[in-house]
């Protein structure tokens, strides 16, 4: 204990006691962390009114670019901001305090009893109906789990160099052929859960009810370690698109904003470039976020 205490690694879990829901509680509200996402932010959010997201939570992590303003004209009331520009350490081991995490503990806790589900994602990750018409139907057949694990589809830069004009929906449909490859795959997970049983949680991982247990989108449970073993991979109700890398441009914007955390930039980038390498490496066409919006009568952007 006194060794993790004194690592200088940032804290990365934190323990609560959750919500007490609401009688009336319902939905699926979004907790996103961004900063300077202008240029795609309004297609993110859009798509997610369209899929039927009842209410985002935006923790505005130092914004310069109109980010807020876009969000607001595309949500109105379905949106509240939270102002989140900040990096800070705990007084005694100086360990920096992972601020992703401290914003999804913050919003789980104050505003998570209205809510039957939450999950907090990224500007860069669409929550993509299978075959349903919103998120709420392909929901509704997982009502008795508590945490719904969904699995990242990377998509790299799709032949991008400069970029391009049109949305993220439209221009990027490839991604690493195999979600469940590890490595070779960047793989990875967010998850919907029911925040009033949530008691502990990491960025890509959450304790339910003091258990480190999850559910697929098929309903079979495992434990936060065992998700990632292939027979518990599923995306067949709602698939996780993370557009990692977007254009070669974005891309390196992305690496010269650098980590959110306290990390050294040269570490940041050859991480961010082996990634992309990985995503890249063996492709399939995805046409999934397509397809839903032409099933529910909506054009890509």
């Amino acid at each position: 204990m006194l060794r993790a205490l004194f690592s200088g690694k940032p804290v990365t879990k934190l323990r609560f006691d959750p919500p007490v829901a609401a009688p009336d509680r319902a939905g699926l509200a979004l907790i996103l962390i961004v900063r300077n996402e202008a240029r795609h932010i309004g297609e993110w959010a859009a798509f997610h009114l369209v899929a039927g997201v009842g209410h985002v939570y935006a923790y505005d992590n130092g914004c310069t670019d109109g980010t807020m303003d876009i969000l607001r004209a595309e949500l109105g009331e379905a949106l509240t901001v939270i102002p989140w520009d900040q990096k800070l350490f705990d007084g005694q081991s100086g360990r920096e305090l992972h601020n992703q995490v401290l914003a999804y503990a913050h919003a789980i806790r104050n505003f998570g009893a209205r809510w039957r589900w939450m999950a907090a994602i990224d500007a860069d990750e669409f929550l993509v109906p299978v075959a349903d018409a919103s998120l709420a139907d392909a929901l509704a057949p997982l009502a008795d789990v508590r945490s719904i694990t969904l699995p990242w589809h990377n998509f790299g830069r799709n032949g991008h160099d400069a970029i391009p004009e049109g949305g993220v929906v439209r221009n990027y449909t490839t991604r690493a052929a195999d979600p469940a490859s590890g490595a070779r795959g960047v793989s990875n997970f967010k998850t919907i859960v029911d925040p009033c049983h949530v008691t502990a949680l990491r960025v890509h991982s959450y304790e339910i009810d003091g258990k480190p247990v999850t559910w697929n989108d098929r309903g079979e449970a495992a434990t936060n370690k065992g998700r990632s073993e292939r027979q518990f991979y599923a995306a067949t109700r709602i698939q996780l698109n993370h557009y990692y890398a977007r254009s070669n441009a974005e891309l390196e914007a992305k690496i010269a904003r650098g980590s959110n955390r306290s990390v050294e930039a040269a570490k940041h980038a050859a991480r961010v470039r082996r990634n992309v390498a990985n995503i890249e490496a063996e492709v399939v066409e995805d046409l999934l976020a397509l397809d839903f919006l032409a099933r529910v009568g909506q054009s890509p952007r």
